[in-house]
Protein backbone atom coordinates (compact mmCIF):
# COMPACT_ATOMS: atom_id res chain seq x y z
CA UNK A 1 0.00 0.00 0.00
CA UNK A 2 1.16 3.51 -0.80
CA UNK A 3 -0.35 6.70 0.64
CA UNK A 4 0.37 10.20 -0.67
CA UNK A 5 -0.36 13.11 1.66
CA UNK A 6 -0.51 16.68 0.39
CA UNK A 7 0.66 19.29 2.89
CA UNK A 8 0.87 23.08 2.83
CA UNK A 9 3.08 25.53 4.71
CA UNK A 10 0.94 28.30 6.22
CA UNK A 11 1.20 31.06 8.80
CA UNK A 12 0.90 29.43 12.22
CA UNK A 13 -2.66 29.55 13.56
CA UNK A 14 -1.46 31.30 16.75
CA UNK A 15 -0.05 34.29 14.84
CA UNK A 16 -2.04 37.49 14.40
CA UNK A 17 -2.25 38.19 10.67
CA UNK A 18 -0.86 41.53 9.43
CA UNK A 19 -1.62 43.08 6.05
CA UNK A 20 1.29 44.33 3.94
CA UNK A 21 1.68 48.08 3.62
CA UNK A 22 0.83 47.97 -0.11
CA UNK A 23 -2.28 45.78 0.59
CA UNK A 24 -0.97 43.15 -1.85
CA UNK A 25 -1.27 40.32 0.66
CA UNK A 26 -0.45 39.27 4.21
CA UNK A 27 2.96 39.73 5.80
CA UNK A 28 5.03 36.53 5.90
CA UNK A 29 8.53 37.90 6.58
CA UNK A 30 9.76 36.96 10.06
CA UNK A 31 6.43 35.28 10.76
CA UNK A 32 6.15 31.84 12.36
CA UNK A 33 5.11 29.25 9.75
CA UNK A 34 3.88 25.71 10.28
CA UNK A 35 2.11 22.82 8.60
CA UNK A 36 -1.56 23.46 7.85
CA UNK A 37 -3.49 21.91 10.82
CA UNK A 38 -5.86 19.90 8.61
CA UNK A 39 -2.86 18.55 6.66
CA UNK A 40 -1.17 17.54 9.91
CA UNK A 41 -4.28 15.48 10.71
CA UNK A 42 -3.95 13.86 7.27
CA UNK A 43 -0.29 13.01 7.99
CA UNK A 44 -1.26 11.53 11.35
CA UNK A 45 -3.98 9.38 9.78
CA UNK A 46 -1.58 8.12 7.12
CA UNK A 47 0.91 7.14 9.81
CA UNK A 48 -1.83 5.35 11.77
CA UNK A 49 -2.82 3.42 8.65
CA UNK A 50 0.84 2.51 8.18
CA UNK A 51 1.01 1.24 11.77
CA UNK A 52 -1.96 -1.05 11.02
CA UNK A 53 -0.50 -2.07 7.65
CA UNK A 54 3.31 -2.20 8.12
CA UNK A 55 3.92 -2.73 4.39
CA UNK A 56 2.48 0.72 3.65
CA UNK A 57 4.61 3.67 2.50
CA UNK A 58 3.70 7.28 3.33
CA UNK A 59 4.87 10.02 0.95
CA UNK A 60 4.32 13.71 1.70
CA UNK A 61 4.10 16.27 -1.11
CA UNK A 62 4.34 20.03 -0.75
CA UNK A 63 4.46 22.84 -3.30
CA UNK A 64 6.14 26.21 -2.93
CA UNK A 65 9.55 27.84 -2.38
CA UNK A 66 12.53 26.17 -0.71
CA UNK A 67 11.18 27.01 2.76
CA UNK A 68 8.48 24.33 2.44
CA UNK A 69 11.20 21.69 2.85
CA UNK A 70 11.18 22.53 6.56
CA UNK A 71 7.49 21.60 6.66
CA UNK A 72 8.17 18.38 4.75
CA UNK A 73 10.90 17.47 7.25
CA UNK A 74 8.38 18.01 10.06
CA UNK A 75 6.04 15.47 8.43
CA UNK A 76 8.96 13.07 8.00
CA UNK A 77 9.77 13.46 11.70
CA UNK A 78 6.17 12.52 12.51
CA UNK A 79 6.63 9.22 10.67
CA UNK A 80 6.29 9.72 6.91
CA UNK A 81 8.79 7.75 4.82
CA UNK A 82 9.85 10.23 2.14
CA UNK A 83 9.01 13.65 0.77
CA UNK A 84 8.51 15.33 -2.59
CA UNK A 85 9.01 19.09 -2.93
CA UNK A 86 7.64 20.73 -6.07
CA UNK A 87 9.63 23.95 -6.23
CA UNK A 88 7.65 27.07 -7.21
CA UNK A 89 8.30 30.76 -6.36
CA UNK A 90 5.09 30.96 -4.32
CA UNK A 91 2.17 28.80 -3.25
CA UNK A 92 0.15 28.05 -6.41
CA UNK A 93 -3.60 28.27 -6.93
CA UNK A 94 -5.80 25.26 -6.00
CA UNK A 95 -6.21 24.02 -9.59
CA UNK A 96 -2.45 23.98 -10.11
CA UNK A 97 -2.04 22.10 -6.82
CA UNK A 98 -4.59 19.52 -8.00
CA UNK A 99 -2.74 19.13 -11.32
CA UNK A 100 0.57 18.67 -9.47
CA UNK A 101 -0.95 16.03 -7.21
CA UNK A 102 -2.37 14.23 -10.25
CA UNK A 103 1.06 14.21 -11.89
CA UNK A 104 2.68 12.87 -8.71
CA UNK A 105 -0.05 10.24 -8.36
CA UNK A 106 0.49 9.16 -11.98
CA UNK A 107 4.19 8.65 -11.21
CA UNK A 108 3.76 6.98 -7.81
CA UNK A 109 0.48 5.02 -8.33
CA UNK A 110 -0.69 5.19 -4.68
CA UNK A 111 -3.80 3.60 -3.22
CA UNK A 112 -4.87 6.73 -1.30
CA UNK A 113 -4.43 10.47 -1.82
CA UNK A 114 -4.97 11.98 1.62
CA UNK A 115 -5.45 15.73 2.09
CA UNK A 116 -6.62 18.19 4.69
CA UNK A 117 -10.10 19.43 3.89
CA UNK A 118 -8.85 23.02 3.47
CA UNK A 119 -5.94 25.35 4.22
CA UNK A 120 -6.38 27.89 6.99
CA UNK A 121 -4.85 30.73 4.93
CA UNK A 122 -7.18 30.81 1.91
CA UNK A 123 -9.96 28.45 3.15
CA UNK A 124 -10.58 27.36 -0.44
CA UNK A 125 -11.59 23.72 0.24
CA UNK A 126 -11.11 22.84 -3.44
CA UNK A 127 -8.01 20.71 -3.98
CA UNK A 128 -9.42 17.33 -2.92
CA UNK A 129 -12.49 17.74 -5.12
CA UNK A 130 -10.45 18.93 -8.11
CA UNK A 131 -7.90 16.14 -7.71
CA UNK A 132 -10.70 13.57 -7.55
CA UNK A 133 -12.16 14.92 -10.80
CA UNK A 134 -8.78 14.97 -12.58
CA UNK A 135 -7.94 11.44 -11.44
CA UNK A 136 -11.47 10.12 -11.93
CA UNK A 137 -11.22 8.55 -8.46
CA UNK A 138 -13.97 8.24 -5.84
CA UNK A 139 -13.73 10.80 -3.06
CA UNK A 140 -14.76 11.21 0.56
CA UNK A 141 -14.51 14.72 2.03
CA UNK A 142 -14.78 16.01 5.63
CA UNK A 143 -13.93 12.54 6.91
CA UNK A 144 -13.96 11.83 10.66
CA UNK A 145 -13.27 8.06 10.53
CA UNK A 146 -11.38 5.79 8.11
CA UNK A 147 -11.10 2.00 8.03
CA UNK A 148 -9.70 -0.27 5.32
CA UNK A 149 -10.94 -3.72 4.39
CA UNK A 150 -8.77 -5.08 1.60
CA UNK A 151 -9.21 -2.81 -1.42
CA UNK A 152 -12.31 -1.16 0.05
CA UNK A 153 -12.36 1.93 2.25
CA UNK A 154 -15.11 2.73 4.71
CA UNK A 155 -15.31 6.38 5.74
CA UNK A 156 -17.60 8.39 7.98
CA UNK A 157 -17.96 12.00 6.91
CA UNK A 158 -19.59 14.99 8.54
CA UNK A 159 -22.53 16.54 6.71
CA UNK A 160 -25.04 19.23 7.65
CA UNK A 161 -27.59 16.65 8.81
CA UNK A 162 -25.17 14.58 10.89
CA UNK A 163 -22.90 11.73 9.76
CA UNK A 164 -22.76 9.89 6.46
CA UNK A 165 -21.07 6.49 5.99
CA UNK A 166 -19.48 5.74 2.63
CA UNK A 167 -17.94 2.58 1.25
CA UNK A 168 -15.86 2.87 -1.92
CA UNK A 169 -13.05 1.05 -3.75
CA UNK A 170 -9.42 2.13 -3.73
CA UNK A 171 -7.68 4.10 -5.13
CA UNK A 172 -9.50 7.13 -3.74
CA UNK A 173 -9.13 10.74 -2.60
CA UNK A 174 -9.89 11.49 1.06
CA UNK A 175 -9.93 14.85 2.84
CA UNK A 176 -9.75 14.99 6.64
CA UNK A 177 -11.81 16.85 9.21
CA UNK A 178 -10.77 17.97 12.69
CA UNK A 179 -12.39 15.08 14.57
CA UNK A 180 -10.51 12.38 12.67
CA UNK A 181 -7.59 12.26 15.13
CA UNK A 182 -5.19 14.20 17.33
CA UNK A 183 -1.75 14.60 15.72
CA UNK A 184 1.28 13.34 17.64
CA UNK A 185 4.35 15.36 18.53
CA UNK A 186 7.65 14.73 16.80
CA UNK A 187 10.26 13.26 19.16
CA UNK A 188 13.86 14.46 19.10
CA UNK A 189 15.24 11.12 17.78
CA UNK A 190 12.68 11.17 14.96
CA UNK A 191 13.53 14.79 14.15
CA UNK A 192 17.16 13.76 13.76
CA UNK A 193 16.20 10.72 11.65
CA UNK A 194 14.03 12.87 9.38
CA UNK A 195 17.13 14.68 8.12
CA UNK A 196 18.33 11.42 6.55
CA UNK A 197 15.03 10.50 4.88
CA UNK A 198 14.83 11.02 1.09
CA UNK A 199 13.41 14.31 -0.16
CA UNK A 200 13.01 14.65 -3.93
CA UNK A 201 12.88 18.13 -5.50
CA UNK A 202 10.89 18.63 -8.71
CA UNK A 203 9.68 21.60 -10.74
CA UNK A 204 6.42 22.20 -12.56
CA UNK A 205 8.21 21.64 -15.87
CA UNK A 206 9.45 18.26 -14.61
CA UNK A 207 5.79 17.30 -14.20
CA UNK A 208 4.73 18.83 -17.50
CA UNK A 209 2.61 21.54 -15.87
CA UNK A 210 2.35 25.20 -16.79
CA UNK A 211 0.83 27.46 -14.14
CA UNK A 212 -1.81 29.77 -15.62
CA UNK A 213 -3.46 31.94 -12.94
CA UNK A 214 -7.23 32.26 -13.36
CA UNK A 215 -7.58 35.34 -11.20
CA UNK A 216 -5.52 38.19 -9.78
CA UNK A 217 -5.63 39.54 -6.24
CA UNK A 218 -6.13 43.30 -6.47
CA UNK A 219 -6.22 44.17 -2.78
CA UNK A 220 -6.18 42.53 0.62
CA UNK A 221 -7.75 44.32 3.60
CA UNK A 222 -8.81 43.54 7.13
CA UNK A 223 -12.53 43.01 7.81
CA UNK A 224 -14.37 46.12 9.00
CA UNK A 225 -14.40 46.71 12.72
CA UNK A 226 -17.55 45.52 14.46
CA UNK A 227 -19.85 48.15 15.89
CA UNK A 228 -19.94 48.42 19.65
CA UNK A 229 -22.81 46.69 21.40
CA UNK A 230 -25.44 48.43 23.53
CA UNK A 231 -26.90 47.54 26.91
CA UNK A 232 -30.67 47.60 27.30
CA UNK A 233 -33.01 46.78 30.14
CA UNK A 234 -35.55 43.96 30.11
CA UNK A 235 -38.35 46.49 29.67
CA UNK A 236 -36.64 47.85 26.55
CA UNK A 237 -36.00 44.43 25.04
CA UNK A 238 -39.42 43.67 23.50
CA UNK A 239 -39.85 47.14 21.89
CA UNK A 240 -36.28 46.87 20.60
CA UNK A 241 -36.94 43.46 18.98
CA UNK A 242 -40.13 44.76 17.38
CA UNK A 243 -38.21 47.76 16.03
CA UNK A 244 -35.48 45.52 14.53
CA UNK A 245 -38.07 43.25 12.94
CA UNK A 246 -39.91 46.24 11.46
CA UNK A 247 -36.68 47.62 9.99
CA UNK A 248 -35.47 44.44 8.55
Amino acid sequence: MKIIVGIKRVIDYTVKIRIKADASGVETNNVKMSINPFDEIAVEEAIRLKEKHPEAEVIVVSIGPTSVQETIRHALALGADRGIHVDTPAAPLPLTVAKVLKAVVDNETPHILLLGKQAIDDDCNQVAQMASALLNWPQATFVSHISLEGQTCRAIREVDGGLETLSFPLPAVISTDLRLNTPRYATLPNIMKSKQKPLQVLTLSDLGIEESPHFKVLKVSEPPARKAGAKITVEELVPYIKKVQAEG
